[in-house]
This record gives structure tokens, C-alpha cells and sequence, in this order.
């Protein structure tokens, strides 16, 4: 399922860029369009988590640098059957954390420098269990394509702005602009929130202990209330455990958010916990 909604939105990409394309440029930027989007399709597949790791001015670390990291990690690729991720730090005080890759083969974790520090270590295996599972169940490529995809349609904004040839295509373009980037947030959204209780669900089974999320989720958001990420932006919010924008308040906030609210979340897990005891 996950690789059908990863050739869904990478052919979603392609007909929005040749769509759009036609409205600027007629069917000349229809074609221009059609190949930037098979461009962009291929750069996503192949270099869309360096892309992202890059962005966050990741680190990657190793078992002599960060021994305690490293073993569980190491110990949850372990129990879900998985090789062994590349693990990287962001040198950002907020905590949060994100996995990324094209497969559980070329997969990597990361998280914040603000999580290490703020949280307990049965916290952080709670975190990075969460962020295995999607390792395991593939959302890691959905993720990543998603991310470029939404910096895709900004940067088609920026062609209709200054590519339209009449007044007539101006109307028209300002029409896709408004429209297609409300339809990629309407996906991004869409893929993200069921994404997230079913990472959720398989971090409490992976650790047996659904409290350790629990309590790294009640302090993640306490966080995210109150303090944003400095590299934070909108095109990978959704990758993040804990949307970087949860403190910004808006009417939308709830309708647009990239993640379920974390009081579902927080309930969902008890009800494994007590499922789990049982």
C-alpha cells in the first residue's frame, strides 16, 4: 500500500506540474512542465532524504560518538527485523525527531539535540520506536516524495507569478496557485495523520511499553507550544513526530494540521497499554 501511494503522489506530481504548465505556457510549458516533473520524481526517489538531512545540517553518528544512541537504535532494528539505520543528530535545542529514506535498506533516524538532552532514555526509545515502524511499514519514501512535492508547488507559484503571458493566463494561474496548494496540503495532510497513529501503535509494541511514548509525546508537545525549530518549514513539518508548527494558532490549525492532535494520540495509547496488560 505504502509503494502505491508513493507512485500515486509521484504521478499526482506530474499531471499538477503538467496541468499547471498548460495554464502558463500552453502546451510548450506543458511540456517543459512534464519533464521538470520527472526530474523532480527521480531527485525524490534517489536524493530527497540527503536533501532533508542536509537542510537540518544533520550529523551522522556512530556507536564510538553516541554508544548509548547507537544501542537502541541497534536493539529496535533488532526487534523489528530490520537492518540497521543510519543515525544522525540536528543541532537544534527544540526537541523532535524524523526518519527518512527510500527504503528500510537505505533508511536513516534523526534526531534533535534538544531531545537527547530533555528526555529519558526509555523516552527516547519510545521516539525512535515510533519512527522504526515507519521505517517498517515504508513511510519513509511517502514522507520524503511528499516533502519535495510540497516544495514542488511553491516553486510553481513562483513559475506562474512570473511566467503568465496574458492577463487571461494571470487569472487562470492564480487560480492553480491557490488551488494546487491547497490540494498537496489536503494530501500531505491526508498521508500523514494515518501515518502517525499507526507509527504510534507499532512503537508500543515494539517496546511493550506504550507509556515511554506516551510521556515523550506530553513533553514533545509541551515543547512544541512554546519554542519552534530554527530550520523548521512547512514542506517537512509532516515528517516530524510532532508537528514543528504546533504552537502557531490559526481557525485552520486544526482542519490543515500534518498530524493528529496529540490528545488522540495520547488516548489511542493508553488503550494499547491496557490492551497489552491484558
Amino acid at each position: 500500500m505504502a509503494k502505491f501511494k508513493t507512485i500515486v503522489l509521484m504521478v499526482g506530481l506530474v499531471l499538477i506540474f503538467m496541468y499547471c504548465g498548460n495554464l502558463i505556457a500552453g502546451e510548450e510549458g506543458m511540456k517543459t512542465a512534464f519533464l521538470a516533473a520527472c526530474g523532480m520524481n527521480f531527485f525524490s526517489y534517489f536524493f530527497s532524504d540527503k536533501m532533508v538531512l542536509s537542510h537540518y545540517k544533520a550529523a551522522e553518528v556512530s556507536a564510538s560518538n553516541q554508544p548509548e544512541l547507537y544501542q537502541i537504535v541497534a536493539r529496535l532494528a533488532n526487534r523489528a527485523g530490520l537492518p540497521m539505520p543510519k543515525i544522525y543528530i540536528i543541532p537544534d535545542d527544540v526537541p523532535n525527531a524524523f526518519a527518512t529514506g527510500r527504503n528500510p535498506k537505505h533508511a536513516a533516524v534523526a534526531v534533535t539535540r534538544g531531545l537527547l538532552n530533555l528526555m529519558t532514555a526509555q523516552e527516547v526509545e519510545g521516539v525512535l520506536a515510533h519512527e522504526m515502524s515507519h521505517v517498517r511499514h515504508y513511510d519513509i519514501l511517502i514522507g520524503s516524495v511528499a516533502a519535495v512535492f510540497a516544495g514542488a508547488i511553491a516553486m510553481l507559484g513562483n513559475w506562474a507569478r512570473y511566467g503568465s503571458r496574458s492577463q487571461n493566463n494571470n487569472r487562470q494561474s492564480a487560480l492553480g496557485v491557490v488551488v494546487m496548494p491547497l490540494a498537496a496540503t489536503v494530501v500531505q495532510m491526508a498521508i500523514s495523520r494515518t501515518r502517525e497513529y499507526k507509527a504510534d501503535e507499532g512503537a508500543a509494541y515494539l517496546t511493550n511499553h506504550p507509556e515511554w511514548l506516551i510521556s515523550a509525546l506530553q513533553k514533545l508537545e509541551g515543547y512544541a507550544q512554546n519554542y519552534q525549530m530554527t530550520a523548521a518549514n512547512a514542506q517537512t513539518a509532516h515528517m516530524f513526530i510532532i508537528n514543528p508548527f504546533s504552537g502557531l494558532k490559526s481557525s485552520f490549525t486544526g482542519l490543515f494540521s500534518t498530524h493528529p492532535s496529540t490528545k488522540d494520540r495520547i488516548e489511542r495509547l493508553r488503550q494499547i497499554g491496557a490492551d497489552i496488560k491484558s
